[in-house]
């Protein structure tokens, strides 16, 4: 079990929750889950671990593991990847509203933003972002898409072919949300994504 670092106030724990009915039966192997692991691996800069869950397609399944990694264990951030969209069973964002004390509405609208430069289909992307807050603690908690591409193109945004960003990818706003609720300073490597802070906010080396 991975635990906060008192000694480190500067190193974030991040939940991942990976949300399949079949990939958590066996059926096949787990995407969302390692998809993340490397993204994060590549685009932080400041110290991390991680706590992950594979779960299914259940409501109260979802809403246990999301309130036992933000209350329990302490996460500052927590990535859902799965059960966003129409089908019956794709209760995601219903769970997460649901332990949610703050909804977060822009992180959703732009990564449907970022989707539908791919697929028009991306309106049917139900995502949402929370703030749950404890009476010591806060955590970001994100829904992203289930695909490992479409997790990358989330997070990170759009380059055209010399590097430059055509789109903002929503992990930028990120570390500056973690900074208000009271959460540790995230650096991230700006060639993988560039961390957006007004200056104000920015710590001096």
């Amino acid at each position: 079990m991975t635990t906060k670092n008192k000694s480190n106030p500067d190193e974030v724990l991040i939940g991942l929750v990976s949300i399949s009915d079949r990939a958590s039966s066996g059926v096949y192997e787990d995407q969302g889950i390692p998809a993340l692991r490397d993204w994060f691996t590549s685009a932080l800069a400041s110290p991390w671990k991680m706590e992950t869950r594979l779960i299914p397609d259940e409501r109260a399944a979802i809403e246990k593991a999301l309130i036992e990694l933000v209350d329990d264990m302490r996460c500052d951030l927590v990535l859902t990847t799965g059960g966003t969209g129409p089908a019956r069973r794709d209760l995601t964002p219903e769970a997460t509203l649901a332990v949610g004390t703050k909804e977060m509405p822009g992180f959703g609208e732009q990564m449907r933003q970022i989707s539908l430069k791919f697929v028009p289909t991306a309106i049917l992307s139900r995502q949402v972002a929370v703030i749950r807050e404890t009476p010591d603690h806060a955590a970001l908690i994100m829904n992203l898409p289930g695909q490992p591409k479409s997790i990358k193109e989330t997070l990170e945004g759009l380059k055209d072919a010399d590097g430059k960003q055509v789109v903002a990818g929503i992990f930028a706003a990120v570390p500056y949300c973690i900074d208000l609720i009271g959460g540790p300073y995230i650096e991230t490597h700006e060639a993988v994504c560039k961390a957006f802070r007004p200056k104000s906010a920015i710590r001096q080396r």
